[in-house]
């Protein structure tokens, strides 16, 4: 039995590995400008959330100010039978109604 060997151009092999490992850099680097594409996008969107978000602190913080020193101001102005009545109606476990509610009927039903 007789091989055939394929005569060896080492110049063509060469060639055929800087051609496809500059094809793998060429991609890798694409990858590479993608990522950080994505990442400074991604950053952007974060420091636009992050200065959103701090700007809704500081309203509630203004309103939360604004909101106690209401409640100061009213706690001054009301007697003491009011504020007594008043924290009679609010248990612990229970939080203030937001809304008043339809006062009952003595049957159970709302008026």
């Amino acid at each position: 039995m007789i091989a055939f060997q394929a005569p060896y151009f080492p110049s063509l092999f060469r060639k055929r590995i800087d051609a496809s490992g500059a094809s793998v850099v060429a991609i890798d680097n694409k990858i590479e400008q993608a990522m950080d594409l994505v990442k400074n996008h991604l950053m952007y969107a974060v420091r636009e959330e992050v200065e959103i978000l701090k700007e809704q602190i500081r309203e509630l913080v203004e309103k939360n100010s604004q909101l106690e020193r209401e409640n100061t101001l009213l706690k001054t102005l009301a007697s003491p039978e009011q504020l007594e009545k008043f924290q009679s109606r609010l248990s612990p476990e229970e939080p203030a109604p937001e809304t008043p509610q339809s006062p009952e009927a003595p049957d159970g039903s709302t008026v």
